[in-house]
């Protein structure tokens, strides 16, 4: 009965990464510049593994003058754009339809007078005017982070599994703290073209260290003095991960350090978000009355998750 139980456990965590494979963040991705005479041309990015039809974007008392059919790059299906507005965007409202919980559309413009605008629709903000006092403030990414670790679950599940190695409330501030500048510091370079690692190499290692995460809770060793090596050491190719996603997304350059900035505060606030609930749920488990042996499950649940991840990762380089 035990070994079936932890059987059960394992692939238990091979369907959680199933489902969440099919769900991580790539929002859409409006990108405009304005030309001469009100003309704005640019492109429609819609990520292609996204459920359903991908949403339409128009525009309020703009004429749009061309649209391509969809070519397939990479992860997102896309179209260019061309638009000819009476003078200017700004003061005129952009509307999305067919957007999901799991997919918003990142809306960049770029205008003559040097000026940008950044905006964020979601399946419950769909739309928006474009001010005509434009913010210099990309604010726009600082919820892109958050979106991104919530929705990364790779990322999540190894700090979850680092709680399992931390005693003392001292060592688990060094630990997250070391976890955060690790990850900082691959994801500037990265940004910064200074550090350049293929995307799939960079994930199925980042399995890896889910799975050696996974063997470490096993062992049931509390690390009393350097958990925060482990964290550092692993948090620098987690980092190469998030930099891969907002690469992706892209990033707008005329605010790169303020947009990088913004990107890596959301992961932080999202990552301390989910602190408090994992460990909850850590105590419930570690309950009488559920009466789970906690780091068996934990060690094979996030096994199960790790080693779906790797052979989907290393599958597909």
């Amino acid at each position: 009965m035990k070994h079936l139980n932890k059987f059960i456990i394992f692939y238990f965590g091979l369907l959680i990464a199933f489902q969440a494979s099919a769900h991580e963040m790539n929002p859409a991705r409006l990108t405009l510049e304005e030309g001469q005479g009100g003309s704005y041309s640019g492109l429609w990015m819609y990520p292609s593994n996204a459920v359903g039809l991908p949403a339409e974007v128009s525009f309020t008392d703009c004429e749009e003058s061309e649209r391509n059919l969809p070519e397939v790059k990479g992860k997102y299906l896309v179209s260019k754009i061309e638009i000819n507005c009476d003078e200017t965007l700004k003061g005129k409202e952009i509307s999305f339809r067919g957007l999901s919980r799991l997919t918003d559309a990142l809306v960049s413009v770029k205008f003559l007078d040097q000026t940008s605008f950044e905006g964020l629709a979601t399946i419950n903000s769909s739309k928006f005017d474009i001010p005509r006092e434009i913010s210099i403030y990309p604010t726009s990414y600082f919820w892109l982070g958050i979106e991104h670790l919530l929705s990364g679950i790779d990322h999540m599940l190894f700090v979850f599994g680092l709680l399992f190695l931390v005693s003392g409330t001292l060592n688990l501030v060094k630990t997250i703290s070391a976890f955060t500048l690790a990850h900082s510091i691959t994801l500037a370079a990265s940004v910064l073209d200074l550090v350049s690692v293929p995307q799939a190499s960079t994930e199925a290692f980042i399995a890896l260290t889910i799975i050696y995460l996974a063997l470490e809770v096993g062992d049931k060793q509390k690390y009393d003095s350097t958990p925060w090596l482990i964290a550092f050491g692993f948090g620098l190719l987690h980092g190469l991960g998030f930099a891969g996603a907002l690469t992706e997304i892209g990033i707008n350059n005329e605010n790169l350090f303020l947009s990088l900035f913004l990107f890596n505060l959301g992961i932080e606030i999202g990552q301390l978000t989910v602190l408090p609930f994992f460990g909850l749920i850590i105590y419930l488990l570690n309950s009488k009355k559920i009466k789970i042996e906690v780091t068996s499950f934990a060690s094979y649940f996030i096994g199960g998750l790790g080693t779906y991840w790797l052979i989907e990762r290393v599958i597909s380089i």
